[in-house]
């Protein structure tokens, strides 16, 4: 209860600018974790792989328009069907398997890029937050000592260790705000690691099958068909 309060009054002191800095990144760093939470862990489940079979078989079955309806439908709600989206609209426009990868990669990178966003910010956050704490504590000292330049000889020990109570505040709330974050950015990251993993994979098998189970019709082909007509 002591450390709370002491921690109260460091708001109040002379060198609250540094607290309240504090304070300022963990805001911040609390609004990053409760978005991504959300977004990583409510809104995205790891199963990209398995919808992708639910295409897959559409695909093989030479049923493009299927596929393509369908991945639409799934891209609504799962990253999944907006890559699917991309290559089967390219196979469906002749490309050959160059350009049905680089359409595919082109959304995949978009979406995975969407799943780690603003993750980082949150190591930077702790590591400024551990900063700040240890810049306040340095001014406070600095503070402290030159308060006691010419007081009492009989005060002196206590004012200097009132005032090096308080300006270790700062480095105290630092560390308060950076280790949960670093936590967070750990837990985070390993989620976001998963999730493109899996959304990785399961473009990977929808790429296969289309270049296994779909041959665009070459300018040469056509030629030969019409001429043995």
């Amino acid at each position: 209860m002591e450390f709370v309060l002491s921690l109260a009054r460091g708001f109040t002191s002379a060198d609250a600018f540094w607290m309240w800095a504090i304070l300022a990144a963990q805001i911040v760093s609390i609004a990053i974790i409760a978005e991504r939470s959300v977004a990583l862990f409510g809104a995205r489940k790891i199963n990209q792989k398995d919808l992708s079979k639910l295409l897959a078989e559409d695909i093989k079955a030479g049923n493009l328009d299927k596929a393509l309806r369908r991945a639409m439908q799934m891209g609504k709600n799962e990253p999944l069907g907006v890559v699917a989206s991309a290559g089967i609209q390219a196979a469906l426009d002749m490309g050959g398997k160059e350009e049905i990868q680089l359409k595919m990669d082109e959304v995949l990178l978009e979406e995975n890029s969407r799943v780690e966003k603003r993750i980082g910010f949150l190591a930077m956050f702790a590591n400024v937050a551990t900063l700040i704490g240890l810049l306040g504590t340095i001014t406070g000292l600095i503070h402290s000592f030159a308060g006691i330049a010419n007081a009492n000889p009989a005060e002196k020990a206590a004012i200097l260790s009132a005032g090096i109570s308080l300006a270790m505040n700062t480095t105290a709330y630092g560390l308060i705000v950076a280790v949960p974050a670093l936590i967070m950015y750990a837990v985070l990251q390993n989620r976001a690691s998963r999730l493109t993993d899996d959304l990785n994979k399961g473009a990977l098998n929808l790429f296969i099958q289309l270049g296994f189970h779909y041959e665009p019709v070459t300018a040469e082909e056509k030629t030969s068909k019409k001429s043995a007509k």
